[in-house]
């Protein structure tokens, strides 16, 4: 992976770190909402500035000594943020001057033994600037002044960014052809804590609220040498049921997610069983042509006799039929049972979704597949499928010409793509037939 250096941003709620993160990474990553605590996972992004690159952190906006389990949670990811970064923006507010949780943050940025570099927002002016000395008595030496929602002196803060961090050119390794495996599922289904238990740290916060993970977040590792990007996403919900405008962002950011993945894992809570919902977001992964794994989640808890795991998987089956071509895997977060399975199934179905199959071996199979079970007439008429072809991988679709590709029922079709399964694999990858005349 790239050898990038870290620069996390930090401070109090609502100083504007999101904002100003959106604004180096040139791009609405992170939620900004008047609200304190939008923010609560750790967001990264890799910036480029005059040719050099860095990985930036957002954080949540940290209070001291809170008790409350999301705050302390938030807190958690900002020192674990600490703990990676090569250099620490401390972001203060002018309009609000000198608060004493600045002055605790400070102490404990102070223990952190971290390059420092402490920014003053919503100096959108010089008269506002000149507020910005009172913050001279956090003792890090000179204050720098930007607005993050105008862009005012953004690029010199970048030129001081680079000048304080290490001068190592970073490692170039091309990330555009790689598994992008997304977690996605209702929330509380235990997305975060399957990720922290396939990385082995706590990467994520993780609680018993629901809708704790509000932003999409990314993390690489590497699996037999080769790159992965893990997406953990906010628990998606229909739009109707949407209580507020943040939880419509995080939804958003959750179709996005599933837009930039090339295979989701859809978490199912075992308790709770695989519902309407689940088969909704299925749909919603499906119509985006993306490979699809089932994982039914905290199925320590389930109680179990000795067809139980098939039954569960044939009532799903039967519900959404569909759901016979994809992988499921029972697991639980919490003993890390099966949790090995996840990366090596999504890493075959990857494969698949690439795969080629040989326009000599399709024709040589669908031709005896066929003589066996020809399509059924339409009005008397037959129907003869005369060549097939893949004309397209990642994900596959392949072409059959026949005398009337109208007449070809959708029974025919589903039958047709069963074979190709049975014989080519393609588990877990969703597969396109096409009829065309000839």
């Amino acid at each position: 992976m790239k050898n990038e250096p870290v620069v996390a941003i930090i401070g109090r709620p609502n100083v504007g770190k999101s904002t100003l993160f959106n604004r180096i990474a040139q791009k609405r990553k992170s939620i900004i909402h008047s609200q304190a605590g939008i923010t609560r996972d750790r967001v990264y992004e890799t910036v480029n500035w005059v040719g050099r690159q860095f990985r930036l952190i957002d954080t949540g906006g940290y209070i001291p000594e809170s008790q409350d389990t999301i705050e302390t949670a938030i807190r958690a990811q900002v020192e674990l943020a600490i703990g990676e970064a090569d250099l620490i923006m401390f972001m203060v507010d002018v309009n609000d001057q000198l608060m004493p949780m600045d002055r605790q943050i400070a102490e404990m940025l102070r223990m952190a033994d971290k390059p420092i570099i402490l920014v003053a927002n919503k100096c959108d002016d010089e008269v506002r600037e000149n507020i910005r000395f009172e913050f001279l008595k956090l003792g890090f030496g000179d204050v720098f002044p930007i607005s993050a929602q105008n862009g005012r002196r953004i690029g010199d803060l970048l030129d001081l960014v680079l000048e304080k961090l290490p001068m190592e050119a970073p490692e170039e390794q091309d990330m555009s052809d790689h598994l992008r495996l997304a977690i996605i599922g209702m929330p509380n289904a235990g997305k975060s804590s399957i990720i922290n238990a396939i990385l082995g740290v706590d990467q994520l916060i993780v609680t018993d609220i629901p809708g704790t993970t509000r932003d999409s977040i990314d993390s690489e590792i590497s699996y037999f040498g080769k790159p992965v990007t893990l997406i953990d996403t906010a628990g998606l919900r229909k739009k109707k049921n949407i209580k507020d405008d943040i939880e419509f962002y995080s939804n958003v950011r959750t179709e996005r997610a599933i837009d930039r993945c090339n295979v989701a894992i859809l978490v199912v809570d075992a308790i709770k069983g695989f519902d309407r919902k689940d088969a909704n977001i299925i749909r919603s992964i499906l119509d985006r042509k993306k490979g699809v794994i089932i994982a039914i989640n905290k199925w320590d808890l389930i109680q179990k006799e000795s067809n139980t795991l098939k039954h569960y998987q044939e009532d799903i089956t039967f519900r959404f039929k569909e759901l016979a071509f994809y992988p499921m895997i029972f697991i639980s977060a919490l003993t890390k049972q099966r949790i090995g399975q996840i990366l090596e199934t999504a890493y075959t179905v990857y494969e698949s979704m690439k795969k080629r199959i040989s326009t000599n071996q399709l024709n040589k199979y669908f031709q005896e597949v066929i003589d066996r079970t020809p399509p059924p007439a339409v009005g008397g008429k037959h129907i003869q499928i005369k060549y097939v072809t893949q004309v397209k991988i990642d994900p596959p679709v392949f072409l059959f010409f026949c005398n009337d590709p109208k007449s070809v029922k959708e029974e025919y079709r589903r039958f047709l793509e069963s074979k190709l399964r049975q014989k080519f694999g393609f588990i877990g990858v969703p597969v396109t037939l096409l009829f065309r005349q000839k």
